[in-house]
């Protein structure tokens, strides 16, 4: 029996082999030092009984193949010509350096590579890999399968546009728990994370494992009870999506995590890898600027005049970087006034830009702003010059249905990524542009691998020829968020709702995996464009300031108070970025469900925010008391409450944070917690402690 450990975080994975695929015999907390892994293995051998097979087949990293494997199988291979393959594969050998350890099987004509790292952040990143001396046809590979927790129920996650990331408990029962995005991105509706709450886990407590599948496209995850009790996890590319024979196939990444200190361990974790590990930040140092995006404010209507005084009204308020969206090019034949033409036709619209952009820039840079500009690359309309010179160059068939009017480009082919590349090179030497707005508002016609490969290709080349540009992951919203597209972005548009409502519930819970520094987050104008609902200036600032901070409204309609309050906001955060774009963000257990709250703690532990936002009215009198979370129990913090002016006519009590600052132990917030002001639906109240 050989064996192998890794350690990563709170987390330990034990893998073993007796001759076949090695099997991962523990993944779990971790384990002391000395364990004996052999004895370890030797523990997870199980008994058979009657009604079963003779042999039982293990739960290997790729099960399936040439054993009685009676589950989902890890691998599903054909030949060429299309006949089934069912390799038996045997270990082979271990291949082991700092970087990575490879576990390497085989079976006549075909490699299989299971590949294992740990990083400083805390997770466990794995992939496998299955190379041929034929060409051979993949429908299904799993990256290295792993047993699940018996305790406990599978949480994943499910949305839609405008309403992301909510998410889904479901127990284990007998059979299969299947997720499969086959829309071409990571999708508003089955995004590639999974976690296992063991029973009792709560936001601050218990034992959770988590996975997430770090890829664009479409994408599977098989949970799996098998009749003979054991449980397995399978996640990788959509079923189907390598169309063409290879030689070489290979999954994302895995990346692993487990926590002993409840969702929170998971999500701070996450946050961690996404934020120090993943992302790739054009300047680390630079603070997270303030936004201004012109999109709800005019729309399609561009005029210099207006967004000259609007950029004015935004740089007063405090902006940084202003934003211009769609409607800003089109072709020879017409201009982009709505969604149904001109997508593909990346030269500047001279109608309205007789001088270019530079008149605008120019204002803007001015103001002591930088200069964003919105793109969708990899989409075009039936009515655009680019279509009809190239009708061949659109993915999928000839007679698809549309989507908001356009079509996909295939990027699998070079000369379309040559294309875009040049067009998007051009535009940046043209112009002093540090900010792309990547938008992706069609979901594929068909499921291709290789669309989401050239998409990562043609940003890998801008990135090289443009480090110095900040770009937004940006798909309807929240469509396409996940580790394969923040190695190569900075930013992600959680959701195209403004609404302060919506948002707070999508952020809170998006932080299982989000950190709030790529989590853009703007405020909305005051009647919402996409629910209608009307809320109040301090709610919708401060749920904006939680994350990373913009304004997306016609600021001329402003009133002045409403102005006074986005300046005092704007300011805030701009005052406690640094630390807070860098901190962690913890969910609180909070005994009202018509609060919602969470607590962001600095890095090195010296400073938090509570943000706890009331959203109905409750059912008691009076607010519970909030217990707080993510902080030292033995540490004594000073806290005040920084907008007591937010507290309604109805609050008449002597509540302590109206009358001044506190001082109190970590184990005294986090336990008996906070008494909070009687408040209205819709206000945020905003704690802020000092570690003494």
């Amino acid at each position: 029996m050989k064996t192998w450990r890794l350690d990563a975080g709170a987390q330990t994975l034990v893998l073993a082999t007796g001759g076949g695929v090695p099997e991962a015999v523990w993944w779990g907390p971790a384990l002391p030092p000395d364990e004996d892994l052999a004895e370890l293995a030797q523990a997870a051998r199980m008994d058979r009984t009657g009604g079963m097979l003779d042999v039982l087949a293990p739960l290997t990293l790729c099960p399936g193949p040439g054993e009685p494997w009676q589950g989902q199988p890890g691998l599903v291979l054909a030949a060429a010509d299309g006949a089934p393959l069912v390799p038996r594969f045997r270990f082979s050998d271990a291949e082991e350096d700092d970087e990575a350890l490879r576990l390497v099987s085989r079976a006549e004509g075909l490699t299989l590579i299971h590949s294992f790292r740990t990083e400083p952040t805390g997770v466990l990143v794995m992939r496998t890999r299955l190379e041929s001396e034929a060409p051979v046809r993949m429908q299904w590979l799993a990256a290295p399968v792993l047993p699940a927790p018996q305790s406990g129920d599978i949480l994943d996650f499910h949305g839609r546009w405008t309403r992301e990331f909510h998410p889904v408990l479901t127990p284990w029962t007998p059979g299969i728990r299947l997720r499969e995005s086959r829309t071409g991105r990571s999708g508003h509706e089955h995004p590639p994370w999974v976690l296992f709450p063991h029973e009792g886990a709560r936001w601050t407590q218990g034992t959770v494992h988590a996975l997430h599948y770090a890829w664009s496209g479409g994408h599977r995850s098989v949970a799996e009870a098998l009749p003979d009790g054991r449980r397995q996890i399978q996640m990788g590319h959509a079923w189907g999506a390598e169309t063409e024979p290879g030689t070489v196939f290979e999954t994302a990444d895995l990346i692993a995590c487990i926590s002993v200190s409840g969702l929170n361990g998971i999500g701070a974790t996450f946050q961690r890898d996404l934020r120090d590990r993943v992302v790739r930040w054009p300047d680390p140092a630079r603070p997270r600027p303030v936004h201004y995006n012109c999109w709800e404010a005019v729309y399609f209507r561009h005029d210099l005049g207006t967004l000259t005084a609007i950029a004015d009204r935004a740089a007063a308020i405090g902006a940084e970087r202003f934003v211009l969206d769609d409607g800003w090019f089109g072709g020879w034949v017409k201009g982009r006034d709505d969604d149904t033409s001109s997508l593909g036709d990346w030269s500047v619209d001279r109608r309205k830009w007789p001088e270019g952009l530079h008149p605008l820039i120019a204002h803007v840079h001015g103001l002591g702003m930088t200069f964003g500009l919105w793109v969708e690359p990899e989409m075009a309309n039936p009515d655009s010059d680019l279509l009809r010179v190239h009708p061949d160059w659109v993915l999928g068939p000839a007679d698809q249905a549309t989507g908001r009017n356009q079509l996909v480009l295939d990027l699998g082919r070079a000369e379309v990524r040559d294309h875009l590349f040049g067009v998007l090179d051009a535009l940046l030497r043209e112009y002093p542009i540090d900010y792309l707005k990547w938008d992706h508002n069609r979901l594929l016609p068909v499921v291709a691998a290789a669309q989401t490969r050239g998409t990562y290709a043609l940003l890998d080349r801008l990135r090289a020829a443009h480090p110095g540009v900040e770009i937004e992951s940006c798909a309807s919203g929240g469509g396409r968020i996940d580790a394969g597209i923040l190695a190569r972005t900075q930013r992600v548009w959680l959701s195209d709702c403004l609404d302060a409502a919506e948002r707070l519930r999508m952020q809170a819970d998006a932080a299982l995996v989000l950190p709030a520094a790529v989590t853009g987050s703007h405020v909305g104008a005051a009647t919402s464009h996409t629910t209608g609902r009307v809320l109040p200036m301090a709610f919708r600032a401060w749920v904006a300031a939680s994350r990373h901070f913009g304004f997306e409204m016609d600021l001329r309609t402003l009133s002045a108070e409403e102005e006074a309050v986005l300046r005092t906001v704007t300011a805030w955060f701009k005052a406690n970025r640094v630390w807070t774009m860098a901190g962690t963000i913890h969910r609180c257990d909070t005994p009202d469900p018509a609060v919602t709250a969470e607590v962001q703690v600095a890095a090195d532990g010296s400073r938090f925010v509570l943000f706890a936002g009331v959203l109905d009215t409750t059912i008691q009198s009076l607010p519970r008391p909030l217990p707080l979370a993510g902080l030292e129990p033995g540490a004594r913090y000073r806290v005040r409450l920084a907008n007591p002016q937010d507290a309604p006519p109805a609050s008449r009590g002597r509540v302590a944070l109206l009358e001044g600052p506190l001082t109190l132990s970590g184990a005294a917030l986090m336990g008996a917690g906070l008494a909070l002001p009687v408040a209205w639906p819709h206000t945020m109240w905003v704690v802020e402690g000092t570690r003494l």
